[in-house]
């Protein structure tokens, strides 16, 4: 339980690494764009991806991982 854990917290670090290596300029249009968003809608989409996260677990779990 303990290594599966590690393992999904070392997959998002390599995921958002990468991303602030190869376009980091991307990263500053893509925060100004969440800045000009309602507080509301933000938390609504951080919600989203939250139960999406969970779906993929699931999945993963569901098929053997």
């Amino acid at each position: 339980m303990i290594g599966t854990a590690l393992l999904a917290i070392g997959l998002v670090l390599i995921i958002e690494g990468l991303v602030y290596a190869l376009a980091p300029s991307l990263i500053e249009s893509l925060l100004e764009a969440l800045r000009a968003l309602p507080e509301n809608q933000r938390r609504n989409m951080g919600l989203a991806a939250m139960a999406l996260g969970v779906v993929f677990v699931w999945l993963a779990k569901s098929l053997g991982a």
